[in-house]
């Protein structure tokens, strides 16, 4: 319980470091939101009478307890550009975000490790190179890179090549703008547009996987306790299954938990090109618009899922390794 508090107390901490970083960070950053606000024809007192109201004629100091002393109250001001409380904006977006984010950490790890045990059985093969090549020009690929590289594949390409119906994927929005259907038709056209993303998201994380899966199960392939098992005539598949992927899941598990930052910088990236309405994309809006209240509650947000995904992953570890101390 002891170790458990100070954990959860390191994690507070680190949090708090993020958000006030991000604090001073956007307000030394150039642009007056006041000034991106006002019409082009207002003048300057019009301007200051909104840095006034959005409370930005007061010192950075001042800001900053003001907008602390909002967060402990659960309160994350609003926004700047909407006029609307914050934990709305964010609200509409939370959920979009979390379906791609946590249908690209499960093919991260699926796919990641599926690879990655495949090079290990077969590293005296040639596909053990080639799967290295890929894996590795996929990891080092940008994600706005491969996100324009499929939509010209999949949904420009696969016109004019002539490509089945069903290989023509949408490149933008969450669901057809005709509208029009609804039940299940509608279930599957959000499948369909969600394709794209969650491939470019899920091919990134799941390249950096595959590589350190690799070295893990290869290592752990080479143990005496799986020579024996292997002379005991257990089959190759019960030997990967039962024995080496068992001992090889800890470690995998926190690598899974430390993808998770990666997936949070390319949904920034994604949810641009492919135009989600999900957290990376009102980020995004937010940073170029100076919406400071939104850049902050989505720092938040950020900062305590990643920070917790890390601290659940290391408490996780005595659960699947007993031989780790808790």
């Amino acid at each position: 319980m002891h170790t458990l508090t100070r954990r959860l107390a390191a994690a507070l901490v680190l949090v708090w470091l993020v958000v006030t970083l991000t604090f001073v960070l956007v307000r030394l950053a150039p642009g007056d939101p006041a000034a991106i606000l006002v019409p082009s024809t207002a003048t300057p007192e019009d301007a200051a009478r909104l840095r006034a109201e959005l409370a930005l004629d007061a010192p950075v100091v001042v800001q900053y307890a003001r907008w602390m002393g909002g967060l402990l109250r659960g309160d994350l001001g609003e926004s700047f550009a909407q006029r609307r409380p914050v934990t709305e904006v964010l609200g509409e977006a939370l959920p979009i975000s979390l379906g791609l984010g946590l249908a690209s950490l499960f093919l991260t790890f699926v796919v990641g490790v599926a690879i990655g045990t495949i090079q290990a059985a077969r590293r005296r093969s040639a596909i053990d190179p080639v799967l290295t090549v890929l894996t590795t020009s996929v990891y080092a690929a940008p994600s706005y890179w491969l996100a324009l590289t499929l939509i010209a594949v999949f949904t420009y390409g696969a016109t004019v090549w002539g490509f089945p119906a069903a290989l023509r994927l949408p490149a933008f929005g969450v669901r057809d703008p005709a509208g029009g259907i609804d039940g299940f038709a509608a279930l599957i056209d959000i499948v369909r547009h969600a394709i794209l993303p969650v491939s470019v998201l899920a091919a990134v994380g799941a390249a950096g996987i595959a590589r350190y899966a690799r070295s893990t199960v290869a290592d752990l392939a080479g143990a005496e306790w799986v020579r024996t098992a292997r002379a005991k005539g257990l089959a190759s598949s019960g030997v990967y299954g039962r024995h080496v992927l068992a001992n090889a899941l800890p470690p995998l598990v926190v690598l899974l938990a430390l993808s998770l930052p990666g997936v949070v910088a390319g949904s920034v990236f994604v949810e641009s090109v492919f135009a989600w309405p999900g957290m990376g994309r009102v980020m995004v809006l937010a940073i170029s618009s100076r919406d400071y209240p939104v850049v902050m509650g989505a720092t938040v947000l950020y900062a305590a899922m990643v920070i917790l995904a890390n601290l659940a992953a290391d408490l996780a570890l005595p659960l699947l390794d007993p031989r780790r101390e808790r």
